[in-house]
């Protein structure tokens, strides 16, 4: 079966993730399952078929798509509320790198958040990364970051306090020795915008504007 084109989300959609936000049980849920169904899940699957061949042919990679549950895990938390009341999905390079760049979508009840990056570095890249802030490629790394955040973007914090052990204090670059991961992120304050039919084109002009931080952490 052909799966239809991705013409945007729905105002169901919103008012489903508002609802959920506002009355998150089960019973809720249970009641309005063929509403997530129809207009969160299905719609999600369709934006994802459509949208990945864009991230291929703008980065040259094959890329898998992940939706994320819309059931919490609450083993390990205070916050017992069953649902994610948002619609969150990665897309992650076909790498044999240890930590591939990934690019995220966030549908949120009042913003949409697209981004690109790696959350955190696997030990590995993470020693890669901090030998290249420490070399002559420190500049370029610099530069990536500055022109990013120039052009409107905003990037994670540092997750450090302190320059990390071994490592120069007051070096030229000694700020992103802080970061254990990097990403970037566009944050759009009115979610009727994914309600549009050209939404997708919306995404593809955004994840553009990241190419020089895929392009830095693909390499």
């Amino acid at each position: 079966m052909l799966t239809p084109p991705f013409t945007g989300f729905s105002p169901k959609t919103l008012k489903f993730l508002r609802d959920l936000e506002k009355t998150n049980t089960r019973d809720w849920f249970k009641a309005n399952k063929d509403v997530y169904d129809t207009e969160v899940k299905d719609r999600a699957e369709r934006f994802v078929h459509d949208l990945t061949p864009r991230l291929e042919a703008m980065t040259g990679h094959r890329h898998k798509a992940k939706i994320f549950r819309v059931h919490r895990d609450v083993r390990f938390s205070k916050d017992k509320t069953p649902y994610n009341p948002h619609l969150r999905v990665g897309f992650t390079s076909d790498s044999t790198l240890p930590s591939p760049p990934g690019w995220f979508f966030s549908l949120e009840p009042k913003r949409i958040s697209l981004g690109c990056g790696v959350f955190e570095f696997d030990p590995s890249t993470l020693k890669a990364y901090r030998d290249r802030v420490s070399s002559a490629d420190g500049d370029f790394i610099r530069q990536t970051i500055d022109s990013l955040s120039d052009d409107g973007c905003r990037l994670n914090d540092p997750h450090l306090k302190r320059v990390p052990r071994g490592f120069d204090a007051e070096a030229k670059h000694a700020d992103l020795l802080r970061y254990k991961g990097l990403s970037a992120w566009l944050d759009f304050d009115d979610p009727k915008q994914a309600t549009a039919e050209d939404f997708l084109d919306t995404c593809d002009t955004a994840f553009r504007r990241f190419m020089p931080l895929y392009d830095l952490l693909h390499s």
